[in-house]
């Protein structure tokens, strides 16, 4: 599955808005349907990622964003589903949790969204 980023704040503020959101302890994730024209041009998938100011300081949340960034690479396309955007929000947690777990969490997550 084609994999494209998220790279305007609108488009994750319409994931937010229009979209569902599931919660694990390494993790937030919001999907939402894909808007812009995103089935149109090809691409499956599209994932925004972000971590805010109250996980740590610039190189706590570059850690998160690395370690979120390789497991949207590897697990999200798929367990995700085709025509939707996804938004992972990374937590504090992120950063000592195992990576098995953050897989675990995803996972989770993912079936949770799939299932509302």
């Amino acid at each position: 599955m084609s994999l494209e980023t998220l790279k305007k704040r609108s488009n994750y503020l319409a994931v937010a808005k229009t979209g569902k959101r599931a919660v694990a302890k390494g993790l937030v994730i919001q999907k939402g349907p894909a808007l812009d024209g995103a089935l149109d041009s090809g691409v499956h998938l599209r994932v925004g990622l972000t971590v805010t100011k109250k996980v740590g300081n610039a190189v706590e949340r570059n850690r998160v964003k690395r370690r979120l960034r390789t497991l949207i690479r590897d697990y999200l396309p798929e367990m995700a589903e085709p025509g939707f955007d996804y938004v992972v929000i990374g937590r504090r947690s992120a950063l000592d949790r195992p990576y098995e777990a953050l897989v675990k969490d995803m996972a989770y997550v993912c079936r949770k969204l799939k299932s509302t």
